[in-house]
């Protein structure tokens, strides 16, 4: 009997601007919705299921009622490759919750009990790298895919099998109608790929927007030297000015100019001392300094983004460009956009 690969590295996604025409890549492409979720390999047997992260790290202690439901969905020995969400909302209006989902990654198991109640997870499947004695890794999307769906024909809630589609322009107008329930894009596969682990061999198109913020404050970098990151702000309808983000990443070189750069938008108190806030620790890096200079809520920035969760940007944005045409209370939540409402079951459908 052959092992099974696992714990396995996933294929990954490169970015492109736009949902791509198959003409040209070999044996053609095949469109996805791409999920907001936990990346999650799971492996089923001898009657028990492991699962495992986007590193290898194991997830299985955190999901409880996913164990159970995957057992009964899935063939004893396989590998399937897929993602964990959680669903939230009333019935007809449903769409994916990251900021539910991030938090069952706690180290309490009372609290992992009563959130396993409270925010159940489901699953979606979208690749099978094993079968039975089968390492699938080296065969074609196309044939995995095939093989994944007679698996997926008996699937019940909570776990799902991932739509796809070979029309471009119904993935087209799936990057726009999705967003609507919570999903982050669209991914296209090539269908001739074997399943390369840690390999951007697939294509993944995100929303790209761009917005005027605030510059609240700089964190230092973790070196002692430069800027680490720029802290965003929005002003709401109550005229308050709210944390929305960051962007960090700067180039060496850059981190440094911004320090002479922005020194003349240091606050500073009746004493001349640089006056400093701070920010609310993330539970999963709680050791994390959170501490930043603040500055002069007067410097206006143009970044890119793709979505927002609540009243902050999903993950850390580009710097685009200073904007000194702009007046800082003139960035406000209004001039986001946002998507149309769509149930989150039809695309679980």
């Amino acid at each position: 009997m052959t092992d099974l690969p696992f714990p396995l590295r996933p294929m990954l996604a490169k970015a492109v601007r736009d949902v791509p025409e198959p003409d040209g890549v070999a044996g053609g492409l095949v469109y996805e919705p791409k999920w907001d979720g936990f990346r999650a390999i799971v492996k089923i047997e001898d009657g028990t299921c492991e699962i495992g992260s986007r590193g290898s790290k194991l997830l299985t202690r955190y999901f409880p009622e996913l164990v159970g439901a995957l057992l009964r969905n899935l063939p004893d020995r396989c590998v399937v490759d897929g993602e964990i969400v959680i669903r939230q909302g009333d019935p007809g209006a449903e769409r994916l919750d990251w900021e539910a989902l991030s938090q069952r990654i706690h180290p309490a198991a009372s609290r992992i009990s009563l959130l396993a109640e409270q925010t159940p997870a489901s699953f979606v499947a979208f690749d099978l790298p094993a079968l039975g004695d089968d390492d699938l890794t080296a065969v074609p999307f196309a044939e995995r895919r095939k093989a994944l769906e007679r698996v997926g024909a008996a699937f019940s809630a909570p776990v799902h099998l991932s739509q796809t589609t070979r029309d471009v322009g119904l993935a087209r107008r799936w990057l726009v109608e999705f967003e609507g329930a919570g999903l982050d894009g669209v991914v296209a596969k090539p269908l001739g790929a074997a399943y390369e682990a840690n390999k951007r061999l697939m294509l993944k198109i995100k929303h790209h927007r761009s917005a005027d913020t605030v510059v609240l404050g700089y964190r230092v970098h973790t070196s002692g030297r430069g800027v680490g990151s720029l802290l965003l702000g929005l002003y709401d309808d109550d005229g308050e000015l709210r944390n929305v983000g960051g962007i960090s990443a700067f180039p060496d070189a850059r981190r440094l100019a911004l320090i002479e750069e922005l020194e003349p938008d240091v606050m500073r108190d009746d004493d001349g001392e640089v006056v400093r806030g701070a920010t609310e620790r993330n539970r999963f890096a709680s050791a994390k300094d959170v501490s930043f200079v603040r500055l002069q809520p007067r410097r206006v920035v143009e970044v890119r983004y793709d979505q927002m969760e609540g009243a902050r940007f999903r993950h850390t944005v580009q710097f685009e460009r200073w904007r000194p045409d702009r007046e800082a209370r003139s960035c406000t939540f209004e001039q986001l956009e946002i998507p149309a409402a769509y149930d989150l079951s039809e695309v679980l459908a």
